[in-house]
């Protein structure tokens, strides 16, 4: 179980708490959505769709009240509230999951996938669907992933052309062990800082730059300061869509059938809202006066091997990254 974070707001788990104790009517089951994203996100775009077509084929029967905006907390807080059965889904980062369903982590190893086709690939096979499965003894049963795109290298004083580029440049990482490792491979400083000081740390000089898919540097307004996106693509790390098991357990199996229906709708839609929103993003950050790179990839592939290493003793997740690298 994730630990209590002693700084959560207790107004929000009063306000939700009153907001559960609210009975609809009878016949209709409302299932409660909240998500750390703003409203203008695409996967937030995907969620209203997938409320849509959950709505459509159960006849109203079954229903989604989506609480975007971290209004019932961040994503470890809406793990949390997920775990214990006060809501019922969540959206969370396949970076944060890796913290306690080690499987994730095959998804921040560098250059794990060929391009879009093979990502999208391992998604829909047997492999991805056992993947969503993993956090069940967690209290947490994955419904599908969301195409976060890829992460890339924007920075303050320099582009990004080869690895040599990064060295002794002090880079935000996320709190995750494999992309200190990945940085530290490519000759950089990790610096682990919180997404809602990076703009300020950017500002400060406290790093020099960062990594992250072109969306999120846009909305950021990360290009403010940053005026040099070198998209050398090296990890690309899902958004998972998360049912607590608990809400799973109360649904009939043609609930079930309708739910997993409007989840595949959805993941479609998604795929389509997030290669628009990739395209603008990187038009309006251009618009902004950022140069846009496109460093070649093999030498990056070539310098973060070490990563591998970290999975050394590790024959099953050996075994993993074999078998999602042989998916065609």
């Amino acid at each position: 179980m994730i630990k209590k974070n002693p700084l959560f707001p207790t107004f929000v788990i009063i306000v939700f708490l009153f907001l559960s104790g609210c009975k609809s009517e009878e016949e209709t089951k409302v299932l409660k959505l909240a998500h750390a994203l703003d409203t203008q996100h695409p996967v937030h775009k995907a969620m209203l769709i997938l409320g849509e077509r959950l709505k459509e084929k159960s006849g109203g029967k079954l229903t989604v009240t989506i609480y975007p905006s971290s209004q019932l907390g961040g994503e470890r807080e809406c793990l949390e509230l997920l775990q214990i059965g006060s809501l019922d889904i969540t959206k969370v980062s396949a970076a944060v999951l890796e913290n306690f369903i080690p499987e994730y982590k095959v998804f921040s190893v560098p250059y794990m996938f060929r391009d879009k086709k093979h990502f999208f690939s391992v998604f829909d096979s047997e492999i991805g669907q056992e993947l969503l499965l993993k956090g069940e003894k967690f209290r947490l049963r994955g419904l599908t992933f969301y195409d976060a795109g890829s992460r890339s290298f924007y920075m303050k004083e320099n582009p990004i052309k080869l690895p040599i580029d990064l060295k002794g440049k002090k880079i935000r990482v996320q709190k995750s062990n494999m992309a200190v490792a990945m940085v530290n491979d490519l000759g950089g400083s990790p610096t682990p800082i919180s997404w809602g000081e990076l703009y300020t740390a950017l500002q400060q000089g406290v790093v020099d730059g960062a990594e992250n898919n072109p969306p999120s540097f846009y909305s950021s307004k990360h290009y403010e300061v940053c005026k040099f996106f070198s998209l050398d693509e090296h990890t690309s790390i899902p958004d998972v869509l998360l049912i607590g098991t608990d809400t799973w357990s109360r649904l009939n199996e043609e609930e079930k059938g309708w739910l997993k229906e409007a989840v595949a709708e959805s993941t479609i839609a998604q795929r389509q809202l997030w290669a628009a929103s990739e395209k603008e993003s990187l038009e309006a950050v251009k618009t902004a006066g950022v140069e846009i790179f496109y460093p070649e990839k093999k030498p990056f592939e070539t310098q973060t091997q070490g990563v591998l290493e970290m999975f050394a003793d590790d024959e099953e997740m050996k075994s993993l990254i074999k078998s999602i690298k042989n998916i065609k």
